[in-house]
């Protein structure tokens, strides 16, 4: 009995043994194997990255950006290439402008500012009614302050960061209050996202009066050329690889106002009434906060509701 089991374990031995020598042969691949491996490898298709087209010269608001500096030259092409590769953000982006930034463009023009300042809001909140961690709010990221210094009203029931039409105005006298302190719109620009005390601080301590030549922090250093940037793809899309339509563009959608001069309830009911949705009257207002807007006396809202055209020229774009 003992040598008939002695006898199985050999056997069982040189069977494993003769599977690991076999199973060993089939994985190593034969010299032709390698050689068509590396031939296959040699012919594979990857994607073409291609280097950003860069301005040989350019300008943000009206000043002239120093492009034969490599620094700066280096920074905005940094800009540049986030945007272009970062293809589903700035496609989204394309597309939102197209919206928005012809009546921003139009209010800066009404104030007087920089045409290149509506680029801010790109940069800021990707023109949405965003909340940053610092809780500043809306289009052009009001923190409450400022707002309200600005003519902006916060309460429980309203909340005018939210409305892009406002804010855009008072960005517009923050930024007259800053460039009548800098005299120079980019350095005005830092000071929009670093504050103005910042901004002395650096100027005094590195004595220089230039936004190019400070060191400021890497956020800052990178905002303007961030609106550069934008200025840059947004002027000729197509040169940056974006290719758009332009019934693929994100239309102004037309809407009438509605005064109002007594306090409402329920603006879901006040929203069915006029036919529309609760979303739909959040959406073409979102300042209104809550569901009730309390008016004291002598004190009016204008509300903005969609006249309806916006329907149909969606629906023939789904079609």
């Amino acid at each position: 009995m003992r040598k008939l089991v002695i006898t199985l374990v050999t056997v069982a031995l040189f069977l494993g043994v003769l599977g690991i020598v076999k199973f060993s042969f089939i994985l190593k691949p034969s010299k032709s194997n390698e050689i068509e491996y590396e031939e296959e490898n040699r012919n594979q298709k990857f994607q073409k990255v291609s280097s950003v087209p860069m301005p040989s010269q350019i300008s943000f608001a009206g000043e002239k950006v120093p492009m034969e500096n490599f620094d700066i030259r280096e920074r905005l092409e940094r800009e540049l290439v986030v945007n272009v590769f970062w293809h589903s953000s700035t496609y989204i982006n394309i597309k939102k402008a197209n919206r928005y930034l012809p009546h921003i463009s139009q209010i800066l023009k009404e104030e007087g500012l920089p045409d290149d300042l509506k680029y801010i809001p790109l940069i800021e909140s990707g023109l949405t009614n965003a909340i940053s961690p610092s809780k500043a709010v809306g289009f052009w990221q009001f923190l409450s302050g400022t707002a309200k210094e600005y003519g902006l009203e916060i309460n429980n029931e309203v909340d005018e960061r939210y409305h892009w039409k406002k804010s855009t105005i008072a960005a517009c006298k923050f930024f007259k209050w800053l460039n009548n302190r800098f005299d120079s719109w980019t350095l005005s620009t830092a000071a929009y996202n670093c504050g103005r005390t910042t901004v002395i601080r650096q100027m005094d301590q590195q004595k220089q009066s230039d936004y190019y030549s400070l060191l400021f922090s890497e956020e800052t250093e990178r905002y303007v050329f961030r609106a550069i940037a934008f200025k840059l793809i947004l002027n000729n899309p197509e040169r940056y690889g974006f290719y758009l339509e332009y019934d693929q563009l994100y239309p102004a959608i037309s809407t009438k106002e509605i005064v109002v001069n007594e306090t409402i309830s329920n603006l879901a009911d006040w929203a069915k009434e006029r036919g529309l949705t609760y979303r739909e009257l959040k959406y073409f207002n979102p300042w209104l906060r809550a569901n009730t807007l309390t008016i004291s006396k002598n004190k009016e809202y204008i509300i903005e509701i969609p006249t309806k055209k916006y329907q149909t020229r969606f629906t023939h774009l789904i079609q």
